[in-house]
């Protein structure tokens, strides 16, 4: 099997962040996508090994950021290649807030949207997230980095725990 075919499929990244009393989480993933228009709803999937997924259950909200292609290599690995368990991911940079409380960064982002969790569905390794959108802001003219440009121009590789991951 020829792994890379997955690069080819349509998707973006996203850090996806999300934060409960003084427990926050964010990750990059993905799988954000726009499921309906009526209500608006999102989705995200996420690792159930990530601390970011359980910090996303116990709120019942995240923030989802679309990231541009200005992000390089370290502002990826701030967000997908640490864990927010023991690393503070918003230290040292711009640290901003969505109307549910979710932290989130300006910096790189193309929008962020503030999500309500309306339904969850556990796929085995991972749980899916729908949101309902409650707010939604554009954040930069910048273009959104797709999976492609970040396998294909940053030669980024996809983490163990990413959807993504295929062995081998």
């Amino acid at each position: 099997m020829d792994v890379a075919a997955l690069y080819k499929l349509s998707s973006g990244l996203y850090v996806v962040s999300s934060a409960t009393g003084d427990d926050y989480g964010a990750c990059v993933i993905n799988t954000g996508m726009q499921l309906t228009n009526e209500p608006l709803q999102v989705q995200v999937v996420v690792n159930k090994e990530n601390h970011t997924e359980g910090v996303i259950e116990r709120a019942g909200h995240f923030a989802l950021t679309a990231i541009t292609e200005e992000a390089d290599m370290p502002y990826i690995g701030r967000f997908g290649f640490r864990t927010s368990a023991s690393f503070d991911k918003f230290g040292g940079i711009e640290c901003r807030r969505t109307v549910l409380g979710d932290p989130y960064t300006p910096e790189c982002a193309a929008c962020v949207l503030a999500c309500e969790v309306v339904q969850t569905l556990d796929v085995g390794t991972h749980m899916v997230f729908v949101g309902e959108v409650k707010d939604a802001e554009v954040l930069s003219g910048a273009t959104p980095m797709s999976y492609a440009y970040y396998h294909g121009t940053l030669k980024g590789k996809t983490p163990p725990k990413a959807s993504s991951y295929v062995a081998g």
